[in-house]
């Protein structure tokens, strides 16, 4: 089997208006992000999808696209899809950054892999560990009152966990903590997320201030320069401190860890690189004694997917304990698939099918296919052709 053609379609999916987020990198309302197709000369098609936000890793659709068609497909076109580590290395040898667009790359060669032999990524694994995973609803930094309603219809569908967004105004990031805690009552777990906003001394006193709503963790609290600042506030709190924002490669888990910076590492496909990449940040997590969880760029069908099969096969992201953010296909007008996942409101569940176990629906995507991009507006979908 070789890769004959690589597909990158840019896709503009809306929020539903009441599940619009709100944190300290922005608005998220609409989804701008790529969707790829890897053919083969046995006609399998690979599926993965790149939740592209400038704010993270400052990819966008366009130049997505563009990396794809000009970089990595021509080193792909006339390979065998399943030797998925040598292609990583020869997309890794042609660019150095952009993970998420690499991992849409890449989730589509694990969908091909598992496709090819007929059983699902899971499998390819090394089989599911857990049958569910629960999962965190999350609450946006919005006004207090629309943030208390946006939990209460979380709860009343039966959510059993919050995230709840702070660390753009402390005195309202508190009040709509108190608010929602006061909301779920003792026994639901509530987590908090700053995505960077705090500074040093705002979070050390935030989370003192936190500290009686019983807050499951706090995710990425300050911004991610030095890890031994991190690792400073981590000795000042009881509340655990997990790194988000701080862990985009194995490498940077490793310096986490030898500072003692974090009780919990953030991890997902798309911020990693790829499924494979994910799998090296959760070792070294495993190595160091960590626990993971799975994080969220809001997620599509397809890479919400990817992230199923890695929380099922890997013990360390212990979703038991933290559960994951599986959950974007919830926030979106859709999720580009024939089949919805199976996720939601209180826990997910795998795809059983193989490869992804997800089909696209081509009458979704060509709806929010994003017909403003260059790469649409000269009547061409990114391709590069094999023949042979």
């Amino acid at each position: 089997m070789k890769i004959t053609r690589v597909e990158a379609v840019p896709v503009n999916v809306p929020l539903k208006p009441q599940m619009t987020t709100k944190t300290s990198h922005g608005v998220h309302a609409t989804s701008p992000y790529v969707v790829v197709r890897v053919h083969t000369d046995g006609g399998l098609v690979g599926l993965g999808e790149a939740t592209l936000a400038p704010r993270w890793s400052g990819e966008t659709s366009l130049g997505s696209v563009a990396i794809i068609e000009g970089l990595i497909a021509p080193v792909l076109v006339g390979e065998d899809p399943t030797q998925i580590t040598r292609l990583r290395q020869k997309v890794e040898a042609t660019i150095r950054l952009n993970p998420f667009t690499k991992a849409a790359v890449e989730m589509a060669l694990w969908d091909l892999s598992g496709k090819a032999v007929g059983v699902p990524v899971y499998q390819l694994l090394g089989g599911k560990v857990r049958e569910e995973m629960p999962i965190r609803m999350v609450v946006g930094s919005i006004e207090v009152t629309n943030a208390v309603n946006l939990a209460k219809t979380f709860l009343d569908s039966g959510a059993k966990c919050l995230k709840v967004k702070v660390g753009l105004e402390p005195a309202q990031d508190l009040e709509r903590v108190r608010a929602i805690r006061e909301l779920a009552g003792p026994d639901i777990p509530i987590s908090v997320d700053a995505n960077c906003g705090w500074t040093v001394p705002q979070a050390a006193q935030m989370l003192q201030r936190l500290r009686p709503f019983g807050i499951l963790f706090a995710e990425q609290p300050i911004s991610t320069g030095d890890p031994s600042e991190l690792a400073a506030l981590r000795r000042r709190t009881d509340i655990p401190i997990m790194a988000d924002e701080s862990a985009f490669t194995a490498g940077d888990v490793w310096r986490l860890t030898a500072q003692r910076a974090a009780d919990i590492i953030s991890v997902y496909p798309g911020k990693n690189g790829g499924i494979q990449a994910t799998v090296e940040c959760v070792h070294a997590a495993k190595a160091a004694g960590l626990p993971c969880a799975m994080g969220s760029n809001l997620e599509l069908g397809i890479g919400t997917a990817a992230m199923l099969h890695l929380g099922a096969a890997l013990p360390t992201i212990a979703s038991e304990r933290y559960p994951g953010d599986f959950i974007g296909p919830l926030y979106h007008e859709a999720d580009l698939l024939k089949t919805p996942l199976d996720i939601g409101p209180a826990a997910a569940r795998v795809p059983q099918g193989p490869g992804l176990g997800v089909e696209l629906d081509e009458d979704q995507l060509e709806h929010y296919r994003d017909h403003s991009s260059v790469a649409q507006a000269t009547g061409s979908t990114t391709e590069t052709t094999f023949e042979g």
